[in-house]
């Protein structure tokens, strides 16, 4: 066979690539029910899809060049349900995926492209960190910062993170600038490991309370949702996708069949006494296409849900009050939630829809330390720079300032209320209290009264009367007004998206 030896060395390298860190190291994920980093691609991507980038690359040094196949991350090209994407999974087995030179150029290949060619990205993150020695010294330092738009997101592309082991460096850095991230329990995202972190501090630090899943989807909200194995991990990855456009410049994809609730559902979810709690996501839940909801951030900022879903096949997203936590008022959790949420719809084109339910913003102590009115303004400040379609149901309270946040006034397209809607400024019987000194238990009488007067002209028909609201209809009707709502904006047209660039965290 002509050229046999060059094609049988161009076997041989590609099996030793494909060994990634050994037969031992492999054998130890498999035992501890771990995926390697080439079973994450296979689990993730069409059969036969992947094209591999840069499987012959190696590190710099001569001292590692034969322990470093691939270089600990493997790049390339691949399909999911049809669609390209780009992607890097790091291979933890291969000098623990640390950053090095050579990885980082395709790393650097992926997301150009990835921004170039309208590609969705997905970062499949484990890793050590920088590699050392690479990183020390001056000559260290002259490594680091050669590309100035490395860390450059401005929401050309979806980018996903996954977190699914150890994961400091480069790991935590492009996981905080991605739209999602979703972390098998277990993992831990820091900025540097619990060793490091434990000597420069003097003090043991434990991963978990580091950087543990918990934290970063209670506390921080930096992890959108955590998974019991890869596998749950890598799904979600597909799920999320198949709400989103490939790129900024294109309508997210409609599915053509869907099932809907029995609407007349809604009727039971909300109490008839206006001071009791429900769940607003089981009212999601019915008024999207059955089973198209995907919550995010759910463990987080809890008076506020947010979902992706759709709508007769349409992808939209959802921001719900929630009486269920702190009565529905909005913390400054939420309000960081809200805005993220705000970011992803706009910059990706799927039309947002309030459903509110909100006795105005929680406040106290805790609340003000957070900052809290400056979170209230960068919410204001975001929305005032929306330009996907915008739909606010009004289901029951809307008091103060909080109305304009959960699209208020000219903060929506359209305002659709249902009868239940209250629009005082805030609950009457506080209201008495605060502006009359007067309380229910000293003098009932006045009390009452007062509470009655102020709770004149707060009704959705006082709402309609002025137009600030466009319809009065019932809650089982929600659905298909929302429905043709969409219909009506579908052609509307986005030019600049002015959320693109905002920050992803603040």
């Amino acid at each position: 066979m002509p050229h046999k030896e060059k094609l049988e060395e161009l076997k041989r390298r590609r099996e030793e690539a494909r060994a990634m860190g050994g037969a031992r190291k492999l054998e130890a994920r498999r035992n501890a029910g771990v995926l390697n980093a080439r079973e994450r691609l296979h689990h993730l991507l069409d059969n036969d899809s992947f094209l591999e980038a840069g499987l012959h690359a190696y590190s710099i040094r001569e001292q590692t060049r034969d322990k470093s196949p691939a270089d600990g991350k493997i790049a390339g090209f691949g399909e999911i349900e049809g669609r390209p994407v780009a992607l890097v999974a790091n291979d933890f087995t291969v000098l623990g995926a640390s950053s090095s030179q050579v990885n980082m150029k395709k790393m650097g290949h992926m997301k150009r492209t990835a921004r170039e060619r309208g590609l969705p990205l997905i970062l499949l993150g484990e890793s050590s960190g920088g590699r050392m020695p690479d990183r020390m010294g001056s000559a260290g330092r002259a490594t680091i910062g050669q590309d100035r738009e490395e860390y450059r997101r401005t929401r050309e592309t979806p980018w996903v993170s996954t977190l699914m082991g150890q994961s400091y460096g480069s790991s935590t850095w492009y996981s905080v600038i991605s739209d999602v991230v979703f972390a098998r329990k277990g993992a831990v995202m820091a900025v540097t490991s619990p060793r490091v972190t434990s000597l420069a501090i003097s003090q043991e630090i434990e991963p978990e309370d580091l950087g543990g899943w918990k934290l970063h989807t209670d506390v921080t909200g930096l992890v959108d949702k955590a998974f019991d194995t890869d596998e749950e991990v890598l799904d979600a990855v597909k799920t999320f996708l198949s709400y989103l456009p490939s790129n900024s410049q294109l309508p997210p994809p409609r599915q053509q069949t869907w099932e809907e609730a029995d609407q007349n559902e809604l009727l039971n979810i909300l109490p008839e006494e206006r001071r009791r709690v429900y769940d607003a996501r089981k009212a999601v839940h019915t008024i999207a296409d059955l089973g198209s909801v995907f919550e995010l951030k759910d463990r987080f900022g809890k008076s506020i849900v947010t979902a992706l879903a759709r709508i007769e096949g349409r992808t939209v997203g959802f921001i719900a009050n929630n009486p269920r936590f702190r009565a529905g008022a909005i913390d400054p959790d939420a309000c960081d939630k809200a805005v993220s949420f705000i970011v992803l719809c706009d910059s990706f084109n799927i039309p947002i829809i309030f459903m509110v339910d909100q006795p105005g913003f929680y406040i106290g102590l805790e609340g003000e330390r957070k900052r809290a009115p400056g979170k209230i303004m960068n919410w204001m400040n975001a929305l005032a720079q929306v330009t996907v379609p915008r739909f606010s149901v009004i289901v029951r309270k809307s008091y103060g300032q909080a109305y304009l946040n959960m699209g208020g006034g000219r903060n929506s397209d359209e305002v659709l209320a249902w009868p239940t809607a209250d629009l005082g400024f805030m609950e009457p019987r506080l209201a008495v209290n605060v502006l009359h000194g007067v309380k229910e238990d000293e003098d009932p009488d006045r009390f009452s009264k007062l509470a009655s007067e102020l709770d004149r002209g707060t009704e959705a028909w006082d709402l309609a009367g002025l137009y600030e609201a466009q319809y009065v209809i019932a809650p089982q009707e929600t659905r298909e007004h929302l429905a043709r709502l969409l219909t009506v904006y579908e052609g509307k047209q986005v030019g600049e998206h002015l959320l693109s660039n905002w920050p992803t965290t603040f």
